[in-house]
């Protein structure tokens, strides 16, 4: 099991630790759990989705790298397969706040990666702020998407961005989570195929200029139309 985890698994009500444990131990833990996982999890708990998924947030903000402000945030975003995603804040040193990536962009990065086509719900252990917010508003769930906080009932994302303005306002067909290909043919090794096919899948209505990095190289590979 990681160090993240194992720090903070006795945060977790012991019915939980002990049915999530096995997972957590596997060295390849994705920081997911699929549905049929959640589904035992819900079985040796008696937790309904919401209440566990509160439940789990000590594992998603355990995901955090708060080198900056040594504040950990945690989100779990649930997507339309049943899959749960963790996703933490990250501050990077030498950089600025503005470049921190936020629990929330984390946990939908994360699904969007992975192949998720929608989000339900997400779950977060602390108020999204504006930036959040509006990114939310992305979605191909917009508006409609389902936020839970602790202590509070849950509400729609039009509940914390009323009034809001987004990708429709500016005629934007193809929202964050849909089905993207800009067409760019595969070519070079296999890292350079890697970073094509990111670009292939990219958000960018707004720049329309996609750029994928890959890890591990030497070299970026960026895609103009």
């Amino acid at each position: 099991m990681h160090p993240r985890f194992q720090a903070v698994l006795p945060q977790l009500a012991a019915d939980l630790q002990a049915a999530i444990a096995p997972m957590l131990a596997d060295p390849h833990f994705p920081a997911l759990l699929n549905a049929d996982q959640v589904a035992a999890l819900q079985s040796a708990t008696g937790l309904d989705e919401d209440a566990l998924a509160f439940a789990l947030l000590p594992l998603a903000a355990a995901c955090a790298r708060a080198d900056l402000s040594h504040f950990n945030v945690g989100a779990i975003a649930r997507g339309i397969s049943g899959t749960w995603y963790f996703g933490g804040n990250m501050e990077f040193l030498g950089a600025t706040m503005q470049q921190t990536v936020h629990a929330e962009q984390s946990a939908i990065s994360h699904a969007w990666l992975r192949g998720e086509k929608s989000l339900r719900a997400i779950t977060v252990n602390y108020t999204p702020c504006g930036h959040c917010r509006q990114f939310m508003n992305e979605l191909n769930s917009g508006l409609s998407l389902r936020i839970h906080l602790p202590g509070r009932e849950a509400h729609s994302l039009q509940h914390y961005l009323p009034d809001a303005f987004g990708p429709k306002d500016l005629d934007i067909k193809t929202l964050l989570m849909d089905e993207q290909d800009h067409g760019f043919p595969l070519s070079g090794d296999a890292l350079a195929q890697a970073a094509i096919q990111a670009a292939n899948r990219c958000h960018m209505p707004y720049s329309n200029s996609p750029s994928r990095r890959c890890a591990g190289a030497e070299r970026r590979y960026p895609f103009h139309r």
